[in-house]
Parts: C-alpha cells; sequence; structure tokens
C-alpha cells in the first residue's frame, strides 16, 4: 500500500506486480544505492542490542501487501543469522490507523503477539472484519479468549500510546512512503517500488546486513 495511493489492487494486480521486469535483473549484480534501497540522510533510532544488526518491518494490518508479504517475511525471519533482529512496527499515515497500532502493542504488552499477530491478519483478510475502533478490536481480543479488562488496560496504556508515538516518529525518520516497507540498521530503507518486490526487498536487505557487518 502506498502512503499517498490506499486502493487495494485486486488478486490480478499482485500477480502483475510480481512479474515485473526488475525482478528479471542480474541476481549477480548488487543493489544499488539510490535505485534499489535509500541511505537515510540523517540515521535512525535501533532498538537492538549491541551487536545486533536491526531491521525493521514497517506494516499496516489493513494492508493486503501486508497480509501477502507475512509468509515470505516469517519464513526469512527463521533463517535470520544470530546478529540480525527483525523488529516490527505499526504505521499510522492517518490518524484513523492509531487503533491498530495501539492493537498490536497491546498483544506485545500481554505476550500475545506469536499467538495473535496473523490471527489479526486473517480477521481483517480472510473474516472481513474493520477491526477500526477501540470497541471493535476488545469485542475481538476477547473472542480470541484474551481477558478483556487486561486487554483494555494495556490497549488504553501510557506504554501504547509512546510506543505508538515513536512508532510513527520512527516511520518518519525512514520516510516510508508505503508498506510494506523495511529499513536496515537505522541507515537504509527499501521498499517493493525500489527492490521491485518485496521478495526482492529481502535480498537486498541481506546484502545490507553483511555490509554493516562487514563495516561498509
Amino acid at each position: 500500500m502506498k502512503r499517498r495511493n490506499f486502493s487495494v489492487l485486486s488478486g490480478v494486480g499482485l500477480a502483475a506486480v510480481a512479474a515485473l521486469p526488475g525482478q528479471m535483473l542480474a541476481q549477480t549484480k548488487p543493489p544499488v544505492a539510490g535505485t534499489d534501497y535509500l541511505v537515510l540522510d540523517k540515521p535512525a533510532p535501533v532498538e537492538a542490542a549491541r551487536g545486533k544488526i536491526e531491521v525493521v518491518e514497517f506494516f499496516w494490518y489493513s494492508c493486503s501487501h501486508c497480509n501477502a508479504f507475512e509468509p515470505a517475511l516469517n519464513a526469512w525471519a527463521k533463517a535470520l543469522p544470530k546478529d540480525v533482529a527483525l523488529r516490527r512496527v505499526p504505521v499510522a499515515f492517518r490518524d484513523d490507523f492509531v487503533p491498530q497500532q495501539r492493537l498490536y502493542y497491546a498483544l506485545e504488552a500481554l505476550g500475545l503477539l506469536a499467538k495473535l499477530h496473523a490471527q489479526v491478519f486473517a480477521a481483517i483478510h480472510v473474516d472481513k472484519l474493520k477491526l477500526a475502533s477501540a470497541a471493535e478490536i476488545a469485542d475481538w481480543a476477547a473472542k480470541q479468549g484474551v481477558d478483556r479488562a487486561k486487554f483494555t488496560e494495556q490497549y488504553n496504556s501510557f506504554s501504547a500510546s509512546t510506543k505508538a508515538t515513536r512508532g510513527t516518529q520512527l516511520q518518519n525518520t525512514y520516510k516510508v512512503e508505503g508498506v510494506p516497507a523495511l529499513g536496515v540498521a537505522g541507515r537504509f530503507y527499501i521498499d517493493s517500488t525500489l527492490a521491485q518486490s518485496m521478495e526482492r526487498a529481502l535480498k537486498v536487505a541481506d546484502f545490507l546486513t553483511a555490509e554493516v557487518r562487514s563495516g561498509r
């Protein structure tokens, strides 16, 4: 989903995106700054522990492209080197994105991301729920067996509010233009427009983490 274009591509459209000529680029050619990825003019803050290379996935639960990207991202994450840390950051291009930001951070606080992160995508893209308001989100969480009072407490907490604000600040520092997108080591930005597909974006991320690891 592009920041300035909130239309949703059809399945045919997604197939067309996957078949863009960019995927035919020579695989031996290393990614090029300014073409395949961008170098940030101002470093972004990172949360990864010292010695770790942070990769950030910027996403929005209601984005069909983010939903489609999840299986590839999860498979990639399982094979990451030990010195690479993946962090997910829900974006807020508008105020009405904030409830889903808080949903993510409430699940994180309750230790339920591993169990329910994928279920949020399924609720929206398979079950066709909106999950656009605090009431809708709390109702959904309760139906998943989450204690409603505890969830609501975390959803409305200062911590969730602070993390949502920081997430939006991070997205702006990375100058995220659409989701899904990736940030690497607080220095580099990648999206499907630059990399030609999110599958290739993961390969560009691998290249950049190797560059960071080597001290370049």
